[in-house]
């Protein structure tokens, strides 16, 4: 599978974006797909996940953006999206797309997705 985002950009506090990952592959729907970012000077840390096949009930988000982001999937385009409202300051990063068949104790960590997108910055200005 191979992934890649897009959608990042310039966005004033209180702003939203979109980002998309598009996927190529024909098991896209068996995959868990997820999003992490990376500030400057920090590790990369989970976002949010949606499930694949067997996995469908999932749908996780990290306590910061619970309530402002949501993630999506559409299988038939084999796409993944990441809709972000009411953007911080804190939210700056390279967002990364994921997709792997993690196990309960590894969905939110980076070891659990073998496929990455090239990642996409999102600014977001105070």
């Amino acid at each position: 599978v191979q992934l890649q985002a897009s959608g990042g950009g310039l966005v004033q506090a209180g702003g939203s974006l979109r980002l998309a990952c598009a996927a190529s592959g024909r098991t896209f729907s068996d995959y868990t797909i997820a999003w992490f970012r990376q500030a400057p000077g920090k590790e990369r840390e989970f976002v949010a996940l949606i499930g694949g096949s067997g996995r469908g009930s999932w749908n996780d988000y990290t306590d910061s953006v619970k309530g402002r982001f949501t993630i999506s999937r559409d299988n038939a385009k084999n796409a993944g999206y990441l809709q972000m409202n009411s953007l911080k300051p804190e939210d700056t990063a390279v967002y990364y797309c994921a997709a792997g068949r993690p196990i309960l104790s590894t969905k939110t960590t980076p070891r659990g997705y073998l496929y990455w997108g090239q990642g996409t910055l999102v600014t977001v200005s105070s």
